[in-house]
């Protein structure tokens, strides 16, 4: 018997399992697209050595490179690092 067998027989017999199974399935999928942006976004991450070994040094100082910002607006920041 496959997996996927096993747990349709399940949810047959005990249907109070579907909330369980959703949940379960969506923390599962929100915790990897997390884990996905921030391998993909992140700054500090350097995945191109060859031709970008610093991609924090190609950041303004207004952009927003964090997932959630709590009363923060980055276009009105002022410069807060010399120029290289």
């Amino acid at each position: 018997m496959s997996m996927f067998s096993v747990v349709a027989k399940q949810v047959k017999t005990h249907p109070s399992l579907i909330p369980l199974f959703i949940f379960i399935g969506g923390g599962a999928t929100m915790s990897m697209l997390y884990l996905a942006r921030l391998a993909l976004k992140n700054p500090d991450v350097s995945w191109d050595r060859k031709n970008n070994p610093e991609p924090w040094n190609k950041l303004e100082y207004n952009q927003q490179y964090k997932f959630f910002k709590v009363n923060m607006d980055y276009s009105k920041l002022k410069k807060d690092r010399p120029d290289f």
